[in-house]
Parts: C-alpha cells; sequence; structure tokens
C-alpha cells in the first residue's frame, strides 16, 4: 500500500508583493512575508515578514514576526520579535523576547518576558 506523501513544508510562505493593498482581516495558518500595504487585524499562526516596502496600520498577532517597513498599531508576538534597521513600529507591543536592530524606531510601550505571553 502506497503512502501518502505530505506536501505541507514549515518552511512554506505565502508572499503578498509591493503592489498588494488589503483592508479588512487576513488570517493565515502558515507563514507570511507582506511588502505590501495593509489596513486591518493581521493574524499568522506561523512567522511573519513584513519587508522594506510594507506599510501596516491595525493589529498584528503572529508567533515570530521580523518587522523592516512601517507598522502603526499593537503587535503581539509569542515569540521572538525584530526590528530590523530602518523599521519603524509606532504602537504597543507584547513579546517573549524583542531584538531591535541599530536605526530602528519603536515609539509606544512593550510588555516583554513569559508573563507578557500570558
Amino acid at each position: 500500500m502506497a503512502q501518502k506523501k505530505d506536501n505541507s513544508n514549515a518552511e512554506d510562505v505565502s508572499i503578498l508583493s509591493s503592489g498588494i493593498k488589503i483592508e479588512g482581516k487576513l488570517y493565515s495558518e502558515g507563514n507570511v512575508r507582506l511588502d505590501g500595504q495593509m489596513v486591518g487585524e493581521l493574524t499568522v499562526n506561523g512567522n511573519l515578514t513584513l519587508g522594506d516596502s510594507s506599510n501596516v496600520k491595525g493589529n498584528v498577532k503572529a508567533r515570530n514576526v521580523t518587522i523592516c517597513g512601517k507598522v502603526e498599531g499593537t503587535v503581539q508576538v509569542a515569540d521572538k520579535l525584530i526590528l530590523e534597521s530602518g523599521s519603524k513600529l509606532t504602537g504597543d507591543l507584547v513579546s517573549k523576547i524583542l531584538v531591535i536592530e541599530e536605526g530602528a524606531i519603536f515609539e509606544g510601550n512593550s510588555s516583554m518576558g513569559q508573563k507578557a505571553r500570558e
């Protein structure tokens, strides 16, 4: 009896390019890279990368988040949030681990550590 091949891959990424403009709610079970614009709520059960040209206004939730672009709103991260050089986060964040690279801008309040996840 032949076994069914599992085509799912933890490294698969849904890519939303720089020409994309989303208004409303976006939900994904897997990993997402957004290079476009979004106004609303973004929930990703996997890893989320917001590219250099990304501009998000609203609430963001994900397991791990890397921000290279701009975010205005509340960011809730289960594990690690990385603000790369040139990124800008305006708003509140909750994360177990926070990495802010030189040249990144963060304006808001943060809650970190194990208690932040609860």
